[in-house]
């Protein structure tokens, strides 16, 4: 009763007093007059603090040090700051503020850890459909089926490795329709990371004319390699770029080169952003299939099937399982434990 009575008391003398000293005033009596475990969750320093959306004034509700220990304000300062990520142990010290509260240990578990080879689900999106088939290499072969082999080889390998749900993606139609249909697709399957699997070729104005097997043909000797493009618009760019910086360190330890003319100024509105001169990782904003995707997405120009050197060397075995092998090397990386242990990139 003495409890309640000094409570009500301290209440009357309150009411009569500017808001600011009101509140000091109760929070004193509370200090004073509730149990000392009452105090324990760290409201009373929130209480003088704010919320981290008061912002500007935060400053001005600085506990007195009189009234709350260093400790608590500290705690305090910290659960207010919106700037910092909260890791495990600062979300505990907002979960203070709110008392004792039960949290599993799945919750602060990373989102990386996903990458159970077994689970994740990749899409190799083969480029190009039959009806749209994509560039002409020098021998008369189109772009679409150059893809589609590789994709192939590649699923096996990645299934081989221990990817289970691996899946190949295979749309009909033709150009923008396509492309809308493939990406449709991609997001229906809930992938966990999408790989357009792709070969190249170079703008009409560096083509030049032969004959091969008695057929016209055009070709390029002057550009080749493999490159590797991301999009910044992509709702998980930082993920994807980390898959793509793996995919062109493998065929950079491949003794493969990328193609770097789409760096230049030659190139017009060809050109794009390199992100990394050492990978061959550029920056392409405007293909759908990497804009457009609910999950990480890279597309992967395996060599130029346009130069007629490269091409033969596109077209045989030895190369394909290069770059095949480079994926699976690109994905078991991505997926080791110490790339899980630091969690979503």
């Amino acid at each position: 009763m003495r409890r309640r009575e000094s409570i009500c008391v301290f209440g009357n003398l309150a009411s009569g007093i500017w808001p600011r000293r009101r509140t000091f005033i109760l929070a004193m009596a509370a200090v004073l007059l509730l149990p000392v475990e009452a105090s324990h969750a760290g409201w009373l320093s929130d209480l003088f603090k704010g919320s981290p959306k008061q912002g500007k004034s935060a400053r001005q509700g600085k506990p007195p040090k009189h009234v709350a220990s260093p400790k608590p304000a500290t705690a305090a300062k910290r659960a207010a700051s919106p700037k910092r990520t909260a890791s495990p142990r600062r979300q505990n010290v907002k979960l203070a503020a709110l008392g004792p509260v039960q949290i599993g240990p799945a919750a602060f578990k990373p989102a990386a850890a996903r990458c159970d080879p077994a689970k994740f689900r990749i899409v190799l999106d083969v480029g190009h459909t039959a009806e749209s088939e994509g560039a002409i290499s020098a021998r008369n072969v189109s772009e679409f089926v150059y893809n589609r082999r590789l994709a192939r080889e590649i699923e096996e390998k990645l299934k081989a490795a221990g990817f289970a749900e691996t899946r190949l993606l295979l749309t009909e139609g033709k150009a923008r329709r396509s492309l809308v249909k493939r990406v449709d697709a991609a997001n229906d399957m809930r992938a966990d990371l999408l790989l357009s699997i792709h070969h190249d070729s170079v703008p009409s104005k560096f083509l030049e004319a032969w004959e091969f097997e008695g057929k016209k043909s055009r070709f390029s000797d002057r550009f080749s390699g493999y490159s590797v493009f991301v999009s910044r618009i992509n709702p998980d760019f930082k993920t994807s770029f980390a898959f793509a910086e793996l995919i062109g360190q493998e065929m950079k330890a491949q003794g493969l080169d990328y193609a770097k003319q789409y760096s230049q100024a030659i190139m017009g509105r060809y050109q794009r952003e390199l992100l990394n001169k050492e990978t061959g990782v550029y920056r392409y904003d405007e293909l759908i299939v990497l804009r457009k995707t609910q999950m990480a997405a890279v597309l992967l120009e395996a060599g130029s099937i346009i130069n007629r050197d490269e091409e033969l060397q596109m077209n045989s075995p030895e190369r394909r399982n290069i770059i095949s092998s480079g994926v699976v090397a690109a994905m078991r990386t991505f997926c080791e434990p110490r790339w899980a242990m630091l969690g979503p990139l």
